[in-house]
């Protein structure tokens, strides 16, 4: 089975409290959220932190693309409440367009084989 792996970025507000309270939501995630991402196709989602920086690391099936999960999400209530939560500890990066949380980043360096 062909998988897909991507790696995204996003900012805490830099505020202690606020990043303690965002790593203990995740550390009981929402189970509609865990259905709304396997049942886009992702197999595994992990996020990483360090200081207010965020990385999420994504392995996806084939059929997966970030146009289906968005399309998705709109249509998910429970998804828009707990994105809406989220923006309470997230900032977007500099660069970010508006409205956009999680930057895909460009992979630069790859071992070779």
């Amino acid at each position: 089975m062909i998988k897909q792996k991507f790696c995204l970025a996003l900012d805490l507000k830099e505020d202690e409290t606020l990043i303690r309270e965002y790593k203990k939501l995740h550390e009981n995630v929402w189970p509609e959220i865990i259905d709304s991402i396997k049942n886009s196709g992702i197999t595994v989602l992990d996020i990483y932190c360090t200081g207010n920086r965020l990385f999420m690391i994504i392995e996806a099936d084939a059929g997966f693309t970030f146009e289906k999960k968005s399309a998705m999400d709109e249509n998910n209530a429970k998804v828009q409440e707990w994105e809406t939560l989220m923006w309470k500890f997230q900032q977007a990066l500099p660069w970010a367009k508006p409205n956009e949380k999680w930057i895909l980043m460009d992979k630069i360096f790859e071992i070779p084989q």
